[in-house]
């Protein structure tokens, strides 16, 4: 069974499957209809299957057909964050052996430096304003008025779907192989966990590029034949979001820790909410004991489930549901059905109740490994089991742990962050001697970036400098929030950058910048 079955086997045509921000709603039938004249349409532009298309789109109303068409023809979809840089971006095209990508117009001027260095074919540019379309590239025209294409190729299970890339551990972004069984797979066990059904109306505010825009949430409500509600990127308000539950009438909703904390600093939640809402799902960070139990007291009505996984893991590995979150605080839950978690000392054996250790999990829903990176593939994937980097422990009651990252990453706003990827680009300043990127807590997106560098004696850079120098090699997100100089890192006798102790040094470094913002 492959992902298209959601449109090949439809109990009413004329069901919504998505809207985009309540100004667009497409049903099964229509949808069926549009990703069939695509998948001609890209089908004209020289794609087969195994090919590689490219989406670097804002949430749009084409999204979701483009890729599903994509899906259909047995075209490998690798959804670009839009918010790469020029360099990653080429990385990432010419190492997925990208053929055609579909940009959108205001993010032109980002392909453009690079396009020649990418080895793509074909560029059409999904249009934005009235301004012409630019000489290297096709309109977005190419690709409508198709005949629906009728002779769809035969599938199986095992077939990519998607290439997610990761940013890299060692400084490589790293595309993980999404097949159809993979995304059947998580949505399925989220759908038996949730209970979804047609009624339900599943909404996430991220991106759809992300693991966590689709396969999270609205993978499993459209497995339903349910709905799935987009938001635009960019410019979340809590004003908009509430339109939007009530609106559509959303069910079951994906927010981030910063979005909920938003959320629940309205007066007038209480009376906003729509009644059908039924749950509410946290990704990133765990919640805090006392935002749960806030969340309990004034929203009586919805359930409460934290998530945690990772792109390479399924997406979603594991769940704590809303009758566990005040008995375990700070857990993330137990596997969804289908999917195992273990936690492993560093012998590769089973660890003991309460003994920390990196957290593996395997099932279907479990990447098959990195595009093209035969090593990386044997070093995280083992014996059907993933290593997730994560390091946690399992209590006597049999609820997972984090207790801390092996991998060092930053989770901030729902993105995740490695710092050997920026210290990577801040070690090609010419006046940076060395530097170490470590997370520090942020009121609005829970953890933000603290680069610590040492520069060389006899030369100056201020932090402007190397803010601007990374923001021209990195996507905004991954850009140190905070930059501060130091004459030596920490390190221990075997000459290992003590990133602890960084981290215990400058996690007051928000309330620090804030107070002489007051006095200045």
């Amino acid at each position: 069974m492959t992902f298209n079955w959601i449109l090949e086997a439809p109990p009413d045509k004329d069901r919504v499957a998505f809207s985009f921000d309540t100004r667009v709603r497409m049903t099964y039938g229509e949808l069926d209809v549009r990703t069939r004249q695509y998948a001609r349409a890209l089908g004209e532009l020289g794609l087969r299957k195994g090919d590689r298309l490219g989406l670097m789109l804002f949430n749009d109303a084409e999204y979701v057909p483009l890729f599903l068409a994509a899906a259909r023809l047995g075209v490998i979809t690798v959804r670009l964050n839009f918010r790469l840089a020029p360099a990653e971006l080429a990385f990432i095209l010419a190492d997925s052996g990208t053929s055609v990508v579909i940009v959108h117009g205001s993010l032109a001027d980002r392909v453009a430096p690079v396009r020649h260095k990418a080895g793509v074919g074909t560029y059409v540019v999904l249009p934005d304003t009235d301004d012409p379309v630019p000489e290297w590239a096709s309109p977005f025209d190419v690709l409508r008025g198709r005949e629906p294409l009728a002779d769809l190729p035969e599938l199986g299970e095992q077939d990519p779907m998607s290439l997610l890339y990761t940013s890299g551990t060692t400084g490589s972004p790293k595309g993980a192989v999404w097949t159809h069984r993979n995304t059947v797979a998580v949505a399925t066990a989220q759908a038996l966990r949730w209970q979804f059904s047609e009624d339900t109306v599943a909404l996430v505010p991220g991106p759809i590029y992300h693991a966590g825009g689709f396969e999270a949430v609205v993978a499993p409500a459209l497995l339903m034949h349910g709905r799935g509600v987009f938001l635009p990127s960019g410019n979340f308000t809590v004003d908009r979001l509430l339109e939007v539950l009530r609106t559509e009438q959303v069910t079951d909703c994906l927010l981030f820790p910063f979005m909920l904390n938003e959320l629940l600093h309205r007066q007038d939640l209480e009376e906003r909410l729509p009644t059908s809402l039924r749950r509410l799902i946290l990704g990133g960070d765990t919640l805090m004991p006392s935002t749960a139990e806030e969340v309990k007291r004034r929203l009586p009505g919805v359930k409460l489930t934290q998530v945690y996984g990772l792109t390479e893991g399924g997406a979603i590995a594991t769940t704590l549901e809303d009758a566990d979150f005040l008995a375990q605080p700070k857990s993330i839950g137990r596997p969804l059905p289908l999917a195992e978690a273990r936690v492993v000392t560093p012998l590769g054996e089973p660890a003991a109740v309460g003994e920390v250790g990196e957290i593996e999990v395997r099932g279907p829903a479990v990447s098959q490994g990195y595009w093209n990176r035969p090593d990386a593939t044997r070093t995280t994937f083992h014996e059907g089991w993933c290593r997730t980097g994560d390091l946690g422990y399992v209590n006597a009651d049999g609820f997972l742990h984090l207790a801390g990252r092996a991998k060092d990453m930053i989770r901030s706003g729902g993105e995740n962050i490695y710092p050997a990827e920026v210290e990577k680009v801040l070690a090609t300043h010419p006046q940076v001697l060395e530097a170490a990127v470590v997370a520090v807590p942020d009121t609005r997106y829970t953890e933000v970036g603290c680069a610590v560098v040492v520069t060389e004696a006899d030369q100056a850079v201020d932090a402007d400098a190397l803010r601007a120098f990374c923001r021209e090699r990195l996507a905004g997100y991954k850009v140190p929030k905070y930059f501060v100089f130091a004459d030596e890192l920490p390190r221990n006798a075997s000459g290992k950058i003590l990133k602890f102790r960084l981290r215990e040094t400058h996690a007051a470094i928000e309330s620090e910048v804030d107070r002489e913002k007051t006095t200045t």
